[in-house]
């Protein structure tokens, strides 16, 4: 994935350019090297482990495609401290779910693993290039560093797995995309929110 596309997708999240290079390192594990200012998290990672755990997710894609048939070509794990704490594949078909991806699986196992909703020092391995729905999520979990194998562009080739009528719709303003969002009783809504302001004790995530 080039640069420019990746500022473009950030865009569309609402996300400035700035965030995706000091928060989540997008790194093809074929590709060149590690930047400075991202080392100290793989420093004790070595690219053979690295590619051990890609390797794992590929194989986790052959079981959820050929194997097993519960969904598409895609698998992940993540890791913490050089060890695999969490796994997951694409389960679509088999759940009936359209959110059951791999990396929304790995990533609800390690938040119950680890018994916590921010994945700190974690890293996600997938076999695919994350989808807008589990991109995101890498986000609300804290993740900071992604390494997958195929890209969207593989996906859609080889599976016809077409991610770019999301980026699409996303890109557009609110009022023009093909799912209606309409706006009703926000003044009621309000008054839970301002009580979830005050409350003293509340969990901030």
């Amino acid at each position: 994935m080039s640069p420019e596309r990746l500022d473009r997708i950030l865009l569309w999240f609402g996300f400035r350019q700035r965030t995706l290079r000091n928060k989540i390192h997008y790194r093809n594990v074929l590709g060149n090297g590690i930047p400075a200012n991202r080392r100290s998290m793989t420093d004790h990672v070595t690219k053979k482990e690295h590619e051990d755990f890609i390797r794992r997710t590929i194989e986790l894609s052959r079981r959820a495609a050929l194997e097993y048939c519960t969904g598409g070509v895609f698998g992940a794990v993540i890791v913490k401290d050089g060890k695999i704490v969490s796994e997951g594949m694409n389960r679509v078909v088999a759940s009936h779910d359209p959110t059951w991806h791999a990396e929304m699986e790995a990533i609800r196992s390690a938040s119950i693993t680890l018994q916590s909703f921010k994945l700190t020092d974690c890293i996600l391995y997938t076999s695919a290039e994350p989808c807008p729905m589990c991109l995101a999520a890498s986000y609300w979990a804290g993740i900071e560093q992604v390494f997958y194998a195929a890209s969207v562009e593989d996906a859609f080739e080889y599976g016809n797995f077409d991610d770019r009528p999301i980026y699409e719709q996303l890109a557009l303003p609110k009022e023009q995309r093909s799912i209606k969002l309409t706006q009703l009783l926000r003044d009621e809504a309000i008054v839970v929110w301002r009580e979830y302001q005050a409350k003293a004790d509340k969990i901030h995530y």
